[in-house]
Formats: structure tokens, C-alpha cells, sequence
């Protein structure tokens, strides 16, 4: 066995993140549970609740293990909630989780567990680490290929991933549960957190957005500028939308193809309109060095991996392929190792 180390464990209340701490006990080493409270305001998703704090208490008592509930909730709104919005108001996509996993659990988190004393930190992540024999440690995809999370934790930094531990990545969502029966936790048979967390279903974005910015009505138009249909608020539009566009019944099927605000105008077009060649990326960061030929680019968090190559921060598909909204990110594999990875400009 590695030395044992004292470990921080992102203890969420569910039951991945409940095992991880578990795994980590068994295993000899010294670990301490923490909750991150970070939205404030209305959920329902299954995440960020005063029951999500009980359940990870609860699993960290039948560990027999310490638990602390750390409140990041302003660098949460700075740094989630406030691009969150901004985004939208611009008419771009956000993912919010991959910002989370950047700015809190990854950065945020590990400060404190530095000035805490821990020698790593730990979450309950689908993804793997793997180290090469030169010392380079890269993330990698997790053994349930229907749970991989590679894709939203591919902004770890060479220096995170040397302090950075996924206990559960070899193992698929049936063995996390049932480890989870085994030790007798709470969280065995506990639903999976599902969207975004301070976006409530009841309300959707809609109802969240339009207290923070002001919203306009739409008009869609297809390729010659013919108006089609109508939108009631053109920043809560996303690239390659079929639904909610005020289109009559019986038409051929229409796909968002363009977004422009300022002029509160949707383009909407066929499936073939949607294929494009080549994405551009900004914000581009490589795991060492840049990578020359083949890979595989990811545009969503269970998506295909499509075969590409990149010329600078520009995507190149082997096949044209589905447009990807400005605002989400393209993570960029080599085999099942996550190399690199942008946001859509």
C-alpha cells in the first residue's frame, strides 16, 4: 500500500462522493469529510440542500471520521452564478459545473486543504488519474462508461493532479452502490443530483435569469431572413434547439443554426445546416506539452468523441460535425487520456 495520507474528501451527499471517503478509510488512510455549501437560494436538484449536509454527516459518522461544512458560496457567486448570467445576456451557452469543478473543488478547495495540512484531496468523480513512467499524471475517462466524468474535471492542472484523488473512478455505478450496501451507508440507494444546481425544475432558467437580466422577445427567420416563428426570450436560446421556437406543426424539422442578441433575431435551419467542420477554441490549455495528429474532441459531457486534429486553437473534424454552442466546452482526448481542452468562442 502507498504511505497513508491525510485526505480531504468533497463529501457532496450523494453516494459516489460517500464510497470515496469510505474507499479512502479502508485503505488506511487519514481522512477528513468536507461539504461545500455553495448556492444559497432555491434547489430542488439534489445538491446544495440542508439534507445533502445531513446525508454526508451521517455517512462521515458511520466512518468514524471528522466533517466540516466549508462555505464558498461567495467565490461561488463570483466565479459560477455571476458567468452564469453573463453569458446568457450574450447569448452563449455556459456550463456552470465544469466553472464549479474549475474555480471551487479544484482550486478553491485545494487552497484550503493546503492551509488545512491534507496532503490531497479527494471527490467521488467518475474519472481515473493515470501517472506515465516520465512522471506526468493526466486524467483519464472512468471505468462506467456511462458515468464518465473526465469530461467535466478536464481542467485539472499538472499541479492539481499531483494532490487530486478519484477512489471511485475504477469502478462502475452498480459496484459504487453496492460498496455503499455493504458498509451499511445511507446513502446506498440515494437518486444521482441531476442538472444544475440552483436551477430549480419548477422554474427552469426562465425564472432564475429574468430577476438578473433583462430579457428580450425573438423573432426566428430562416436562411433568407423569412420570419418563422417567435421566441419569448432570445438569451435562453442554445445552438441546435428544436423545441420553443413558435414554428407551425407539420414543417420539415428546424434546428437553431444562429443566435443573434443585439438584434433579437434566431436563425433556424435543417440538420445539415447544424454540420461544420471546424470549432474555434478559447481559453486552450494542453496537459504539457501541444499535441500534433489525430485525437478525439468531446463537445458534451456524454457525448461521442469525434476524430480531430488542431491547427492552433482551431478544432478540425475528421467528419463534419454538429455544431457546438459558444459558451460549452471541447475537451480533447488521446485514447481514453484527457490532453487539452477550450471553450467555444
Amino acid at each position: 500500500m502507498a504511505r497513508p495520507e491525510r485526505v480531504l474528501v468533497a463529501m457532496s451527499g450523494g453516494v459516489d462522493s460517500s464510497v470515496a471517503a469510505a474507499l479512502l478509510v479502508e485503505a488506511g488512510h487519514e481522512v477528513v469529510g468536507a461539504t461545500l455549501k455553495l448556492w444559497g437560494g432555491d434547489s430542488d436538484s439534489g445538491c446544495c440542500s440542508v439534507s445533502d449536509v445531513d446525508d454526508a454527516r451521517s455517512v462521515a459518522r458511520r466512518l468514524g471520521i471528522e466533517h466540516h461544512v466549508f462555505n464558498f458560496g461567495d467565490d461561488f457567486d463570483e466565479h459560477v452564478v455571476a458567468p452564469y448570467v453573463a453569458d446568457h445576456a450574450a447569448g452563449r451557452t455556459p456550463n456552470p459545473c465544469i466553472e464549479c469543478n474549475r474555480h471551487l473543488k479544484f482550486d478553491r478547495l485545494l487552497r484550503r486543504a493546503d492551509a488545512l495540512g491534507f496532503d490531497a484531496v479527494a471527490t467521488g468523480h467518475h474519472a481515473r488519474i493515470v501517472e506515465h513512467t516520465d512522471g506526468t499524471r493526466r486524467v483519464a475517462r472512468g471505468a462506467d462508461p456511462d458515468k464518465d466524468q473526465s469530461y467535466v474535471v478536464h481542467v485539472l492542472d499538472a499541479a492539481a493532479l499531483a494532490r487530486v484523488r478519484f477512489p471511485v473512478g475504477h469502478l462502475t455505478k452498480a459496484d459504487v452502490r453496492a460498496e455503499a450496501a455493504r458498509l451499511g451507508l445511507a446513502t446506498a440507494d440515494k437518486p444521482d443530483s441531476q442538472d444544475v444546481c440552483f436551477i430549480t425544475a419548477t422554474g427552469g432558467r426562465r425564472e432564475f435569469l429574468d430577476p438578473r437580466i433583462a430579457t428580450r422577445p425573438g423573432r426566428v427567420v430562416d436562411a433568407g431572413g423569412t420570419t418563422v416563428g417567435a421566441v419569448p426570450a432570445v438569451e435562453l436560446v442554445t445552438i441546435g434547439q428544436r423545441r420553443g421556437l413558435g414554428l407551425p406543426g407539420g414543417a420539415d424539422p428546424a434546428y437553431v443554426i444562429d443566435i443573434d442578441v443585439p438584434g433579437a433575431r434566431v436563425t433556424v435551419g435543417s440538420a445539415a445546416d447544424l454540420l461544420v467542420e471546424s470549432v474555434v477554441l478559447q481559453d486552450l490549455t494542453w496537459v504539457g506539452e501541444p499535441t500534433v495528429g489525430e485525437l478525439f474532441a468531446q463537445t458534451s459531457a456524454h457525448g461521442i468523441a469525434r476524430r480531430c486534429h488542431v491547427a492552433g486553437t482551431t478544432v478540425v473534424f475528421a467528419e463534419p460535425s454538429r455544431r457546438v454552442a459558444p459558451g460549452q466546452s471541447v475537451v480533447l482526448y488521446a485514447n481514453d487520456e484527457v490532453i487539452g481542452g477550450g471553450i467555444v468562442a
